[in-house]
């Protein structure tokens, strides 16, 4: 096993040091940042097996490599079952996930509200209230409690996606 572009010289410590070369460093760094997921990881394995042990270490000081991820990436190399990952299963829960009932709430509240748009030239409902309203239209008729409801702005972004538009109303001509 040849083991081309890295530089062997002994430390003030007299320990063996490797070193990669700048091209070495540039062509892997930019082999790595091509691939994603377990593509990516199973790289970083095959590059540190090849370099033999210490090559954890000397990746991660040179190339800057994450030895979580290695690590991860030996372990599907080993057992040869790659590893989903789960980023859909990450970060804080869509409000209307946390509570089921909240989207028929705000429609009960904002149906008696709404009207339709004057020229009757579009479908769309414009709402006499605003989102701050709503907001506490559900803590009083739907006995919310203030922590759990999602803030102003987020009740906005659901009005607009369930096709009210907060704007004010225009009075017809008659």
């Amino acid at each position: 096993m040849q083991k081309a572009n890295v530089s062997d010289e002994l430390s003030s410590h007299g320990r063996l040091r490797r070193h990669f070369t700048a091209s070495m460093k540039s062509l892997l760094k930019s082999a790595a940042g091509k691939l994603k997921g377990s593509a990516r990881r199973l790289f970083l394995a095959e590059t540190v097996r090849e370099l033999g042990p210490g090559g954890q270490t000397l990746v991660e000081r040179e190339l800057g490599w994450n030895r979580g991820t290695i690590r991860k990436g030996m372990h599907e190399l080993t057992a040869g079952i790659e590893c989903k990952d789960a980023f859909c299963l990450r970060g804080r829960k869509r409000s209307d996930k946390r509570l089921p009932n909240l989207l028929d709430d705000i429609r009960d509240i904002v149906d008696s509200n709404a009207q339709v748009d004057a020229t009757l030239r579009t479908p769309r409902l414009y709402v006499k209230l605003t989102a701050r309203q709503v907001r506490t239209q559900l803590i009083e008729q739907k006995h919310y409690k203030d922590e759990e409801l999602p803030k102003r702005r987020t009740i906005n972004t659901i009005l607009n996606r369930l096709g009210y538009r907060l704007r004010k109303v225009k009075k017809t001509n008659r």
